[in-house]
C-alpha cells in the first residue's frame, strides 16, 4: 500500500481531501497531515510518503521551497500541488522543482481521482524498475563489468550514484586499456599495472581488472588514474623501456576517455581494434593509442592488383638505377599504404609475398644471373607468413633488394650513409626512429647507430633534433606560425618537449629566439 501526506493550512480542506475519493481503493493510505510548511517538510523527509498533496501557499514556507529542499535532501516521492487560479505561476515553479502536476481549488473529484491513478501507475513502474536494479546489483561484479565493456548492460544506466559507489564503479571519466604480456610474464597483472603507473588500487578505486575475449582488460576510473596513465605514456615516449624492465615485457592498447558507463564499450572496441593492429607496430613499440587508429572507412583503401603492380614497378626501377634512397622512400610509402588499407593481416602478407615474387622474377629476367642469393619461394613464403610485424617483412624486402644491388655490380655501401642523411634531411617532420629507418637501408638499428655516430660525430637522435631545430628557426623567423604549430611541423607532437629540445641547442626558448630575431 502506498502512503499519502496531506499538507494544507485549512483543516476543512484536509478533511475534505481525505473523504473526497476512496484512497484505499486506489491503493493508498493517508499516513499524516501537516498544517504549515515546516511541518510538511519535516514529515516528507521522515515519513517519506509515496505521494504528498501540497498546498502552494503554506504558512512558514511556500510549497516551491518545500519541494526544492525536499528534493535536495533525497525525497523521491510524488508531489501533487494544490493551488488557486491566482497562484498558477507558483505552481509552474513547483513543477520545475519536481512536482508531478497541480490541481486548482476547489478540487474536483474526477480530476483528483485521475491524477492519483496516474501517479499510482508511475509508482508501480518505478517499483518494477527498482526490482530490476536490485537484480542487477545481485549479479557478480565481473558479470556487470563484462556487460559494461561489451555494451550489453542495457539496464546498467539505471544504477544510482550510490549503487555505483557501492561497486566502486562511480567515476566522472573512464578509459579502457588492454594489457598484453610477452617475454617475461608478471606474476600479478593488477599489481604490475598499478606499479607502472605509481598508483595504489586499494578497494579497486582507481581501476578494475577483468578478462574479456581472451584480452586482459584494465578499466581506469577517475581523473587521477587517467592523469597518471597519461604521465606514464609521456615518460615512455621520451624514455623507451630498457630490456629487463617491466614495461619491456608488456604491450598496451588504449581507447579514448569517456564520461559515462554506456560509452565504455566504445573505448574497449577501440583498444581491441588496436590490439588487432599490433602487426603495424615498429620495432620495440609497446603502446598503441586511439589517436593512432586510422579511419579506414574514410580512406576507403583496399589492396588491389593495380597497387601491387605500381609498387613492383617502382622498386624494380630504383633497383636498376641502384637508387637506394628511392628504394627506402618507396618502402616507407608502402608501409604507410598498408597501414591504411581495410584488408586483414593475412591479405596484407599475401600482397607482400606477391610483391617479393614479382621483384625477384624481374631481377632474374633482367640480369639473367644465378649469382643472386635468393631464398627459395617456399622459404620466402614461410618467412613472411611467420612474421609477427610489418617492419620485419619490410626489412626482409630491403635486405633482398640490397643483395641484388651488391650482386649486380654496385657493392659499395659507403654511400648508404649519405642516403640515410638525405632521407632524414627530407623527412625530419615525420615520426622517424632509427628502428624504422635502419631496415629500409638493410641494417640493424644497432649496427646503423654505431656507424652513424662514428661517421657523423653525433648519434641519430641528436642529429635528427638538430635538423628539426634548424628548420624550426627558419619558421620562427617568418613570424606567421604559432610556436605549437611550428613544433608540429618539424616533428614534435608535444610542444613542451619541443621547448626542451630548442633550449638545449639554442640556450633560449623559441619565443625568445623569435623576439631577438625581430629586434635585430
Amino acid at each position: 500500500m502506498e502512503t499519502v501526506l496531506i499538507a494544507d493550512d485549512e483543516h476543512e480542506i484536509r478533511d475534505g481531501l481525505k473523504l473526497l475519493i476512496d484512497w484505499e481503493e486506489l491503493g493508498f493510505e493517508i499516513c499524516a497531515e501537516a498544517s504549515n510548511g515546516e511541518e510538511a517538510l519535516q514529515k516528507m523527509l521522515t515519513l517519506e510518503p509515496s505521494l504528498t498533496l501540497l498546498d502552494i501557499k503554506l504558512p512558514k514556507m511556500y510549497g516551491t521551497e518545500i519541494i526544492r529542499i525536499a528534493r535536495e535532501k533525497g525525497y523521491k516521492g510524488k508531489v501533487l500541488i494544490l493551488s488557486g487560479y491566482a497562484e498558477f505561476s507558483y505552481a509552474q515553479i513547483a513543477m520545475r522543482y519536481g512536482a508531478e502536476s497541480y490541481l486548482t481549488k476547489p478540487i474536483d473529484e474526477d480530476e483528483l481521482t485521475e491524477a492519483v491513478r496516474r501517479i499510482k501507475s508511475e509508482l508501480e513502474q518505478e517499483h518494477t524498475s527498482s526490482k530490476q536494479i536490485r537484480s542487477l546489483k545481485h549479479k557478480a561484479k565481473d558479470v556487470i563489468l563484462h556487460e559494461i565493456i561489451t555494451g550489453s548492460a542495457a539496464d546498467a544506466s539505471a544504477l544510482s550514484r550510490q549503487e555505483l559507489r557501492d561497486m566502486n564503479l562511480d567515476a566522472d571519466i573512464y578509459q579502457v586499456v588492454i594489457y598484453e604480456k610477452f617475454g617475461m610474464e608478471p606474476q600479478d597483472v593488477g599489481y604490475s599495472f598499478a606499479d607502472l603507473l605509481k598508483i595504489t588500487n586499494k578497494g579497486n578505486h582507481t581501476f578494475e581488472y577483468l578478462k574479456e575475449d581472451q584480452n586482459e582488460v584494465i578499466l581506469l576510473k577517475g581523473r587521477y588514474a587517467l592523469s597518471r596513465f597519461e604521465d606514464f605514456l609521456k615518460h615512455y615516449e621520451q624514455n623507451p623501456p630498457q630490456p629487463g624492465s617491466p614495461m619491456h615485457s608488456l604491450f598496451l592498447a588504449y581507447g579514448h576517455p569517456v564520461e559515462s558507463l554506456s560509452e565504455i564499450s566504445l573505448s574497449y572496441e577501440e583498444a581491441a581494434a588496436l590490439c588487432r593492429r599490433r602487426f603495424f607496430c615498429v620495432q620495440d613499440q609497446h603502446t598503441l593509442g586511439y589517436k593512432e587508429l586510422p579511419d579506414l572507412e574514410k580512406r576507403n583503401l583496399d589492396i588491389s592488383t593495380e597497387s601491387l603492380n605500381e609498387y613492383s614497378s617502382k622498386l624494380t626501377g630504383y633497383l636498376l638505377s641502384f637508387n637506394r634512397n628511392k628504394i627506402a622512400e618507396t618502402l616507407y610509402d608502402l608501409e604507410d599504404y598498408l597501414y591504411h588499407v581495410r584488408n586483414d593481416i593475412k591479405t596484407v602478407k599475401l600482397f607482400l609475398t606477391d610483391l617479393y615474387f614479382q621483384i625477384k622474377e624481374s631481377a632474374n629476367r633482367i640480369y639473367n644471373s644465378g649469382t643472386i642469393p635468393f631464398p627459395t619461394n617456399t622459404q620466402a613464403m614461410n618467412y613472411i607468413e611467420n612474421c609477427h610485424y610489418l617492419y620485419e617483412i619490410i626489412r626482409f624486402l630491403s635486405e633482398q633488394l640490397e643483395q641484388i644491388i651488391q650482386a649486380t655490380g654496385n657493392p659499395n655501401r659507403d654511400t648508404i650513409l649519405d642516403d640515410v642523411l638525405y632521407y632524414i634531411d627530407h623527412n625530419y617532420q615525420k615520426n622517424l626512429k632509427l628502428e624504422t629507418i635502419a631496415p629500409l637501408f638493410g641494417y640493424s638499428s644497432g649496427y646503423l647507430g654505431k656507424i652513424f655516430s662514428k661517421t657523423v660525430g653525433e648519434n641519430f637522435v641528436s642529429y635528427l633534433d638538430r635538423k628539426r631545430i634548424e628548420h624550426a628557426k627558419i619558421l620562427l623567423e617568418q613570424n606567421n606560425l604559432k610556436v605549437y604549430e611550428i613544433a608540429e611541423q618539424v616533428g614534435y607532437c608535444n610542444v613542451d618537449y619541443f621547448h626542451k629540445k630548442f633550449k638545449k641547442f639554442e640556450k633560449i626558448s623559441p619565443a625568445e629566439y623569435r623576439k631577438q630575431f625581430f629586434e635585430k
